[in-house]
This record gives C-alpha cells, sequence and structure tokens, in this order.
C-alpha cells in the first residue's frame, strides 16, 4: 500500500538572520532533493515507477553540485539571502542536469556513468538476468532510461515554479529555464547530426558546445542566481557572458578528458564520443590532417569489441600527433582568460570575481 506524503510545495523563506553560506544552501540542496525523489516515489502511481524513482534518487547522488554552485555565488553577491530559495533554484537545475545527463547517454548507447552502472545499465542488467537477448535488454534500458529523463524534466520545472512567490521573478526564472532546455537541445541536435559530417568546422563544434553544455551548465545558473536576488537584468546578462565563456571552456576540457583521460577518474568510456563518431574540438581540429582523416573515418563500434584498445590507443596517438590536445587546452586557456577579462569589463562584484577565478582554475586543472 502506498504511503502518501505531501508534494513539494513553495519554500519556506529563511528567517533565520544567519549568514548565508555554500555549505550550508548545499545541506538544504541536498534535503531539497531527497525530498522531491521520496515524494514522488511514494506517490508513484505503480510499483514499477515507484522503483524508477528510487533508482532515479541513486543517480542523483554524488557530484560536486557545480550548478547550484554557480546559482549560489551569483545570488549572494548580488545581495540574495533566502539560502532555502536558492536551495531549491539549485535542486532544480540539478533535476535539470540529471535530465539531460540520461538522454545523452542514450544518445550515446552509455550504460555507465560515474563509474556505476546509470538507469540505462541498470534495467539493461535486470533484463539481462531475466534472460533477454543482449539487443533487448539494451533496448529495454534504453526505453526507461527516456522515461526517467522526461521525469526529471517535468519535475525540475515543478520546483523552479515554487521558489519564489513574486510572478515577475517566476515568470523570469521559467523563461532562462525553457532557453536552458531549448539550447541543450539545439546543440544535442546539432552534436547528433554533426556526427561524420566532413563539411562541419571547428566553429561549428564551438557552437554546438555552446549550446549543449555551457548555456545550461554555467550561463543559467549564474543568471538564475542573478535574477532570483532581483539583480537588474544587465548585471544578470553580464554574469551569463562571462559564464557562457567558462562553460565552453569546461566543454573542451571535457573532450581531452573524454578521449585522452583516465576512464577510472572520468567515469565514463573513453570510446563514446570515437564510437559514435562525434565531432570535437580535438577531432575537427586533427582531421585537417588528411592521415588522421583516413584513420577516424572508419571508426565505428569495433572499438568496444575485443582488441578495440589498440585501435583506441592508434586514435589517441594520431590525435597527439596531430597536436589536437595541445591546440584544445591552449583554446580553453584563452577562453578562461577572456570570462576573467569580461567579469572584470562588466564590474561584476568582487566576491562573484573571486569566486569565478577560483571556478576557472578548477576548470582549466580539473581531472573528471
Amino acid at each position: 500500500m502506498r504511503t502518501a506524503t505531501r508534494s513539494p510545495e513553495r519554500p519556506t523563506p529563511d528567517t533565520t538572520g544567519e549568514p548565508m553560506t555554500w555549505e550550508g544552501v548545499a545541506a538544504e540542496t541536498e534535503k531539497v532533493l531527497a525530498d522531491a525523489v521520496n515524494s514522488f516515489r511514494t506517490t508513484a502511481a505503480t510499483p514499477g515507477l515507484a522503483l524508477l524513482w528510487e533508482r532515479i534518487g541513486e543517480g542523483l547522488a554524488g557530484g560536486k553540485r557545480l550548478r547550484p554552485q554557480l546559482t549560489f555565488h551569483a545570488y549572494a553577491a548580488f545581495g540574495g539571502h533566502d539560502a532555502t530559495a536558492c536551495a531549491t533554484l539549485g535542486a532544480a537545475l540539478e533535476l535539470l542536469h540529471g535530465a539531460l545527463v540520461v538522454h545523452d547517454d542514450v544518445i550515446d548507447r552509455d550504460f555507465v556513468r560515474r563509474g556505476r552502472p546509470n538507469v540505462a545499465g541498470l534495467y539493461r542488467d535486470d533484463a539481462a538476468a531475466r534472460g533477454r537477448s543482449d539487443a533487448e535488454a539494451r533496448h529495454l534500458g534504453a526505453s526507461v532510461a527516456v522515461i526517467a529523463g522526461d521525469l526529471l524534466l517535468a519535475a525540475a520545472f515543478r520546483l523552479a515554479d515554487r521558489v519564489s512567490d513574486d510572478p515577475g521573478i517566476r515568470d523570469r526564472i521559467s523563461g532562462v529555464m525553457h532557453a536552458a532546455v531549448a539550447d541543450a537541445a539545439a546543440g544535442e541536435l546539432d552534436d547528433v547530426l554533426m556526427a561524420h559530417d566532413s563539411e562541419r568546422t571547428l566553429e561549428d563544434v564551438l557552437e554546438m558546445e555552446q549550446l549543449k553544455t555551457a548555456a545550461y551548465s554555467f550561463a543559467a545558473p549564474l543568471r538564475l542566481g542573478a535574477i532570483l536576488a532581483e539583480a537588474p537584468s544587465g548585471r544578470a546578462e553580464a554574469v551569463a557572458r562571462v559564464g557562457m565563456l567558462v562553460g565552453t571552456a569546461y566543454q573542451v576540457i571535457d573532450d581531452v578528458l573524454g578521449t585522452f583521460g583516465d576512464e577510472e577518474q572520468t567515469g565514463k568510456p573513453a570510446t563514446s564520443d570515437l564510437r559514435e563518431g562525434k565531432l570535437t574540438v580535438l577531432t575537427a581540429y586533427a582531421r585537417k590532417n588528411p592521415d588522421v582523416e583516413r584513420l577516424l573515418a572508419p571508426v565505428t563500434e569495433e572499438l568496444d569489441e575485443p582488441g578495440g584498445a589498440g585501435e583506441v590507443e592508434r586514435v589517441r596517438a594520431a590525435l597527439q600527433g596531430a597536436g589536437a590536445d595541445a591546440y584544445a587546452l591552449t583554446l580553453a586557456h584563452s577562453m578562461v582568460a577572456d570570462a576573467l577579462e569580461e567579469a572584470g569589463r562588466s564590474e561584476l562584484p568582487p566576491a562573484l570575481r573571486s569566486e569565478l577565478t577560483r571556478i576557472c582554475n578548477h576548470v582549466l586543472h580539473r581531472e573528471r
């Protein structure tokens, strides 16, 4: 018998008067996420849906909570002081991120995330244990993951709508959330359509990465934090511009880690992008060399077959020989420098500029 529980409601404003810290907001963000998932799980219409929400909750656990952090720093820098509202908005962004990650894994045919089975992987393994063929088990896992992503998207907007009582603030938040999803979808679509497309350029790849990652993971959280703090629209747009530059640098570094990183640290197969024929900054730059272009052309699912490791190493060596990794790292450093210059030119609050500098250093030197 299902236990009824109250659906997530608009947060009660924080009236303690104590200074707002990231540590406090981080703890509150975890509570908001856990309460939301538990509410959806315990009011699920079927046992199957309840189990799916339980697994969604497990998948949301962990991580550095980058998007809530960005929201917090912008919110605090522009004078915000309601920790609960900030945490609720950060939690909404984590749900949105969870949805996009789940769908991205389906597109990439990945069944592992952070070194363990993702939602698709769990249901694939269940199906395999019940005697389904490998193809059937993979299809079932991917199908459930699509449903999970849809649920997470709906939950993200539900939480975001409960952040503020002010209709104007709610409307601006809703607009940014919708734009973030639209941008991410446009970027994901280009990512899929660009695979094996010899006409696409490095500039096309960078535009795709801005839309697919930077817009929702960096620009939107910073803009939303400013909006929640009731900062003027010009200030919100300025901090979003900085976020777009930092976020694009983040994705460029991600391209490098996705190809050359240690799978134990990245938590995702290094063959994913190569297997799908995805264009990244690395491959778009290196394929100007005809020898590299010929090597990349036949790369397929065989990378995951026995002996595929040797093929991966050949591709990695070719990319390095073309200077692709060095180029990508130099490009990321240049974008970070532009971001910090933009932050100074826009006269963002000193505390926010300081945090953005710290985040930029993390982007350039992260291992996962």
